[in-house]
C-alpha cells in the first residue's frame, strides 16, 4: 500500500474518533497523582520500639474512624527528635518547609518547637501539660493563632493523686512532691493538703543530676512517701524513678501508667492513649476547613489509675481491697 494512502486512512480514522467520539487509545496514558492532605507529626522523642507500633497507634486508630487511612487517603510525616533539641528544631522547619496541612505536636517540646517554625500552618497539641501557663494559647475557650488541641492538665488531678496516695500508705504525714519548680501542680498540691492534714515538702529540681539527691534529702526530713510531677524534665526517666524509690524506701505516686510498668508504685492521670485518640478529632476539623482559633482546647475527661502489687510488696505495704477494686489496672 502507497505510503499516501496509509497517511489518508489515518486521517479518515481520526476523523471518526473526533466525529463519533470513540475511545483512543493514547500513546502512553499519564493520569495525574490524586492528592491527598499531608499531615506532620513531631515527638521529640524515639518512636516506639516495637516494628508493628502504626497498628496499635490510637491516634491511628482515632483517624481511621473518621475515615483517614495513612497512605490512603492521607500521607504523614513522622519525625522523631530523639530528645534532641537541635533535631527537634530542624524537624519542625523541615515539616514547615513541606507545607504540611497541619502539624501534629506530640509533647510540649514539639509544641514549642512548631509554634516557632510557623505561625500559619495549623499545630495541633496532644499532650501540652499547661498551655496557656506555656504561652502557646491565649486561653483554653479562644486558643487565638494557630495552634489548639489537648492539655493533659485537670485542675483536680493534683488533689486526687494525694488522697490517692494516702489511701495506700496509711498513717502517713509527711509528702514530698518532686517536679520543675515552675509546674502549676505546685499550688493546687498546697491547697489539697490543707484537709487532709498531710505537710508537703518540695523537691524543686531543674536537672536530672538533682533526682537522687532530691530523694535523700527527702528521708532525711522524714518524709514518708513521694509524688513525682508530670512534666518533659521527669517523664524521660521513668525507670531512673522506679528504681531510685525502690532504693529509698518510698512509696511513689506518679502520673503517668508507664512509671507503674517499670516498677513504680501507682499512678493516677489522664489517658494519654485516650488523648491521642482524640487529637484525631482534632486533625480531622482542621482539614475539612475548621480555623485553630475557633477550637477550644480540651482538658482530658478520661483518666486511669494503676497499681503495682509487686513493688507495694516489696515496700511492705499492705493494700487494702477497696483500694486495689478502685484501680483500672493492678499490675502483679
Amino acid at each position: 500500500m502507497a505510503c499516501g494512502q496509509v497517511d489518508a486512512m489515518w486521517t479518515i480514522a481520526l476523523s471518526l474518533v473526533l466525529t463519533l467520539g470513540l475511545p483512543m487509545a493514547p500513546l502512553a496514558a499519564v493520569a495525574p497523582p490524586a492528592t491527598v492532605p499531608q499531615i506532620g507529626v513531631l515527638s521529640s522523642i524515639s518512636p516506639p520500639p516495637v516494628p508493628d507500633w502504626k497498628q496499635h497507634s490510637p491516634f491511628l486508630q482515632g483517624l481511621g474512624e473518621l475515615g483517614w487511612v495513612e497512605g490512603q487517603t492521607l500521607a504523614i510525616e513522622w519525625r522523631w527528635a530523639e530528645r534532641s533539641d537541635t533535631r527537634l528544631r530542624d524537624f519542625a522547619s523541615e515539616l514547615v518547609q513541606l507545607r504540611v496541612d497541619v502539624l501534629v505536636a506530640w509533647d510540649s517540646g514539639a509544641i514549642a518547637a512548631a509554634k516557632e517554625a510557623t505561625d500559619t500552618i495549623p499545630i495541633v497539641m496532644t499532650v501540652s501539660g499547661d498551655p496557656v501557663r506555656a504561652g502557646f494559647v491565649v486561653s483554653l475557650a479562644r486558643p487565638g493563632g494557630n495552634i489548639t488541641g489537648l492539655s493533659n492538665i485537670s485542675p483536680q488531678l493534683a488533689g486526687k493523686r494525694l488522697e490517692l496516695l494516702i489511701e495506700a500508705v496509711r498513717g502517713v504525714t509527711r509528702v514530698a512532691i518532686l517536679g520543675p519548680p515552675a509546674h502549676p501542680d505546685w499550688a493546687e498540691s498546697a491547697v489539697a493538703a490543707q484537709p487532709l492534714g498531710v505537710q508537703l515538702h518540695a523537691l524543686k529540681v531543674q536537672q536530672p543530676e538533682e533526682f537522687e539527691t532530691a530523694f535523700a534529702a527527702a528521708t532525711q526530713e522524714g518524709t514518708q512517701a513521694l509524688i513525682v510531677l508530670p512534666s518533659p524534665l521527669t517523664n524521660p526517666y521513668r525507670r531512673r524513678f522506679a528504681q531510685l524509690a525502690a532504693k529509698y524506701g518510698l512509696p511513689a505516686m506518679f502520673a503517668l501508667k508507664e512509671y507503674v510498668e517499670v516498677g513504680g508504685l501507682m499512678s493516677y492521670g489522664p489517658s494519654i492513649p485516650a488523648l491521642y485518640r482524640r487529637a484525631a478529632t482534632y486533625v480531622d476539623k482542621l482539614l475539612k476547613g475548621a480555623k485553630p482559633s475557633d477550637l477550644p482546647v480540651e482538658q482530658p475527661t478520661t483518666f486511669e489509675f494503676v497499681f503495682n502489687l509487686k513493688t507495694a510488696q516489696a515496700l511492705g505495704l499492705t493494700i487494702s481491697p477497696m483500694l486495689l477494686f478502685q484501680a483500672d489496672e493492678v499490675l502483679r
